[in-house]
């Protein structure tokens, strides 16, 4: 069983397991919520389909339900109205959808597909609120000590990262918008969720929207809304990220790939408070908290005319850099520690600890994908191995060829030639980490088809078995 993300603080009682109703009729998404609810401290004590739900037994603190459609959305009035603390969650991807369930007394919606670790996160703030009024004082005695993440959902305590935690509590209680820039994989949405938490908008939605996973023309539409009629396709007025986010937050990562057009329309929400549905005439108000983040240089894009300067300098109010992985010494070590405890428990396995020489490995490795490698690298040997030590073994051929940069006698000529194939499958691997296992869009960077992807996989498959 997956240990809480978070432990009872010194001088309170032990805290009992949120209570959880789980609504999902789909059962891989199931599994997924409950590993995720057990990570966040709390135990599903029911799970039922949206056309059972009535069937919830009494004592619930939380529900977790999905919304396969504007159908379900009587299931969040039916829950609300019995005192519970709903949290809705949806493939259907519709900002509207979203805004509705809001509307009827939702405290947050997560978007399909979400990994444990995204669930878990949304889910702890809302775990907090329920669990407060439980937290009782211990009689005097000994402190317990407190374990779990370092700051927020992160882990690490290098003076890098120490140094964005204090800049974190400094920004997050002001009302000016947050530039976050960062390497791909550090962690850039984490952050943002640590920064709502601890605003005075933590009540209030979070909604994060990525300019660089939207096709252009309907960027406009995910960010603003529409009407209907407003073009081809839009049969029903629907509300955007903006609207979504109202009284809360609105995370935009990779602004950068934002249009400059739209990026004018973005900068009047700052300026005034005022935007537009696509197809709309009257203008409407917003009250969102921006915080955005971007993997590039954004001066360098605002140079290159990328990047309208006006709305730089309008965003770029609290900036905060975080640090890349090769960058955070012994956190490397933290963090694999971390992932194989959450990733055995996920998958069944019995790993315990990590073989010396495999650390040191891992240690040693720079990490271009940052965290999301390390995380996806420890996923992999976790999936593919058992046992009670992760060795040397386990790790990928880019990491166990891979030697430190100090401590060893420098290369002759002949050190750094080796197969092709190795170089190759080092490459393509890297790829697939920096765009957190998105085979097609790691194809799309290589230039080769995605097809060409998994056949060499498979054949590295083959061979490692035999």
């Amino acid at each position: 069983m997956p240990q809480p993300l978070t432990t009872d603080a010194p001088g309170l009682s032990p805290r009992a397991r949120t209570r959880v109703l789980l609504v999902e009729g789909d059962a891989a998404s199931a599994r997924v919520a409950t590993c995720a609810i057990a990570t966040a401290g709390g135990e599903v004590v029911a799970t039922l389909t949206p056309e059972n739900a009535e069937a919830a037994p009494g004592g619930l603190d939380v529900a977790i339900v999905d919304l396969p459609g504007k159908a379900a959305l009587s299931t969040v009035d039916r829950l609300v109205a019995r005192g519970l603390t709903v949290v809705a969650t949806s493939g259907a991807g519709s900002v509207a959808l979203a805004v509705e369930a809001m509307r009827r007394g939702a405290v947050d919606f997560i978007l399909k597909p979400y990994t444990p670790e995204a669930l878990a996160r949304r889910l702890l703030p809302r775990f907090a609120e329920v669990d407060a009024p439980r937290e009782q004082p211990l009689p005097a005695g000994p402190a317990s000590t407190p374990s779990g993440p370092d700051f927020a959902a992160f882990v690490g305590t290098s003076p890098a990262m120490r140094k964005v935690y204090a800049e974190i509590e400094r920004i997050a209680p002001s009302r000016a918008p947050v530039f976050v820039t960062g390497e791909s994989g550090t962690g850039k949405e984490l952050c943002a969720e640590a920064i709502h938490a601890r605003s005075g908008r933590a009540a209030k939605p979070f909604v994060a929207l990525n300019c660089g996973a939207i096709p252009r023309e309907l960027m406009e539409s995910e960010v603003f809304g529409h009407v209907r009629g407003a073009f081809t396709g839009a049969t029903e007025d629907r509300a955007g990220a903006v609207e979504a986010a109202q009284g809360g937050t609105l995370f935009l990562d990779e602004i950068g790939e934002m249009e400059l057009a739209l990026q004018a329309k973005l900068l009047r929400v700052l300026q005034t408070g005022e935007f537009r549905r696509v197809g709309e005439v009257r203008a409407r108000q917003s009250d969102v908290r921006i915080v955005c983040a971007t993997h590039r240089d954004p001066q360098a894009e605002v140079a290159a005319g990328r990047f309208r300067q006006d709305l730089f300098y309008r965003l770029h109010v609290l900036p905060l850099a975080l640090p890349p992985l090769r960058e955070r010494g012994s956190d490397v070590a933290a963090l694999a520690e971390t992932f194989l405890a959450r990733f055995s428990a996920e998958e069944g396995r019995g790993f315990r600890r990590i073989a010396p020489d495999a650390m040191d490995l891992l240690v040693a490795y720079d990490w271009p994908g940052n965290v999301r490698e390390l995380q996806n690298v420890l996923r992999r040997a976790v999936v593919l191995g058992d046992g009670p030590e992760l060795t040397r073994e386990m790790l990928p051929v880019e990491i166990t060829l891979r030697r430190p940069a100090a401590g060893f006698a420098p290369f002759c000529e002949t050190d750094g030639i080796e197969p092709f194939w190795i170089t190759e499958r080092r490459v393509i691997e890297r790829a697939v980490a920096a765009f957190g296992g998105n085979t097609a869009k790691a194809a799309a960077a290589l230039e080769i088809s995605p097809s060409t992807i998994y056949r060499k996989r498979e054949r590295w498959a083959e061979a490692a078995k035999a």
